[in-house]
């Protein structure tokens, strides 16, 4: 692939030429970001989601060096003046932050200034040693560039973290199958960065196929199958140029309703907690849903529990009444008032779109099947406007598909992965490329905002593998120009 050969021939000048040390060999790994087509935010609550990776994707490099070193890390400028940030903690630093807990790791990382973004890639080796025993007794260094743009709503952080650890983990001789990798890099994220999010990122980041949809059943990480793209349709993602953020309040008060609604559900239900664990997150025997609300099903909510809960609820209101959550990623603050029914009624309704979505994508060529996939994920997009996980840049692309339509080839449009900005994903049919590039003109000129296309899919980590470098002490003497 281009990017692989570009990045590969860099790697001899990566640094100023003093990242890597010659003669030593160095692991290489990629991973795409993901265009969220159906079930986003519903992943934590164990919905079916179909997630297409994209183009767009990180590499990383790592390199083993001397025993007793610590850890160097590089992120380099994808584009010609943006930030080229580095990262170095001196071998005793670095054993601190291997034996330290997930919370005391966060904290050590959240004390030096402006390297909030370390935490995506020295959170790997954290995880790594916690859960899978790594040691680490020789130094690191790592270089990362990330071609998948920052706050767009379409994985940058997992694709940052599955790169990261993959290459980790062929550089240290440690063997993670797919759907591991893809779990610990979501402790990554939850444990060590601290940002709520689910399951699906991580996966369609490692476990996702060119050309296909990933069909990801969250409950926790089930991969249901691969769907092909049908030759007749494509899927593209028009960046608002609102910037998005898994870490952002809105979306972790969201999360926080949704396992509220769970929980009052459950009491409903005559389900009591069975246990509660150290950190205080109970345990609740539930059978017939398992813990996800996403098994329960659009009518049983209609029919039993939609206008038993309550719009909104007071945290102190809620714990006193219901003594916590099942969530071992989200806390409730006794001041805050959060929405609960909106929240709750996403994922059951979400999971029921999504479903129906998947059914119809083996009949798409024909035009009333993509007329009603487009209504489903008209469906989806104001549901997370109703939980406020909406955006005025988001609405007004989701807009202006519906006005070119299908005359146009346009069929469909929501927004993705954690709302509040981030990326529009588009369905059309396959030669509608110029009319979703035209839209995003139009929306720049309109906003002010440009409006980045994504376009084409590419393969997740571990369909790619990893890739083994070194270089010789003559590309070091003369690096690759």
């Amino acid at each position: 692939m281009d990017d692989v050969e570009a990045f590969l021939r860099s790697l001899a000048a990566a640094g100023s030429g003093a990242l890597f040390e010659a003669g030593l060999p160095i692991a290489v790994a990629r991973a795409p970001g993901r265009l969220d087509v159906m079930g986003g935010i519903a992943d934590y609550s164990g919905s079916l989601v179909l997630q297409m990776p994209i183009r767009e994707a990180a590499l990383v490099a790592v390199q083993e060096v001397g025993e007793g070193e610590g850890l160097r890390i590089v992120s380099e400028a994808v584009e010609a003046g943006g930030p080229s940030r580095s990262f170095a903690l001196d071998r005793d630093a670095l054993d601190i932050l291997l034996d330290a807990s997930y919370e005391r790791a966060r904290e050590l990382l959240g004390r030096v200034p402006d390297a909030s973004w370390a935490g995506y890639v020295a959170g790997v080796l954290v995880v790594l040693a916690r859960e899978e025993g790594g040691r680490f007794g020789r130094g690191l260094r790592i270089l990362v560039r990330s071609e998948v743009p920052e706050g767009k709503g379409v994985s940058s952080s997992a694709a940052v973290e599955v790169a990261t650890m993959r290459a980790v983990a062929a550089a240290t001789g440690l063997e993670l199958e797919g759907s591991r990798l893809a779990s610990l890099c979501q402790r990554v994220e939850n444990y060590v960065v601290g940002a709520p999010c689910g399951i699906m990122d991580q996966t369609a980041s490692a476990l996702g196929r060119e050309g296909e949809l990933l069909a990801l059943l969250c409950q926790p990480a089930e991969v249901r199958g691969f769907v092909p793209i049908p030759a007749s349709i494509g899927f593209w993602g028009v960046d608002s140029g609102i910037r998005h953020a898994v870490g952002g309040s809105d979306y972790g008060a969201v999360r926080t309703g949704a396992f509220m609604g769970y929980r009052i559900l459950a009491d409903l239900a005559g389900l009591r907690p069975s246990g509660r664990d150290e950190a205080g997150v109970l345990t609740i025997d539930d059978p017939a849903w398992r813990g996800f609300l996403a098994n329960v099903t659009p009518e049983e909510f209609e029919r039993r529990f939609r206008d038993r809960l309550p719009e909104t609820i007071s945290g102190a209101e809620f714990l006193e009444r219901h003594q916590g959550l099942t969530d071992p990623v989200t806390r409730v603050d006794p001041a805050r008032t959060y929405a609960v029914r909106q929240p709750t009624a996403h994922p059951v309704y979400e999971n029921d779109r999504v479903r129906r979505f998947a059914a119809l994508l083996g009949s798409a060529h024909d035009e009333a099947s993509l007329r009603a996939m487009g209504e489903l994920m008209a469906g989806s997009h104001a549901s997370y406007s109703a939980c406020g996980l909406g955006s005025g840049g988001t609405d007004r692309l989701v807009e202006l598909v519906r006005e070119a339509g299908p005359a146009a080839g346009l069929y469909g449009a929501k927004i993705t992965g954690g709302g509040s900005g981030g990326t529009v994903a588009i369905l059309g049919k396959a030669d509608a490329g110029a009319a979703v590039a035209e839209l995003a003109r139009r929306y720049g000129r309109e906003t002010g905002r440009a409006a980045h296309v994504f376009e084409g899919s590419s393969p997740g980590a571990c369909q790619f593998g990893t890739r083994l470098h070194t270089i010789s002490r003559e590309e070091r003497t003369c690096p690759t120009p």
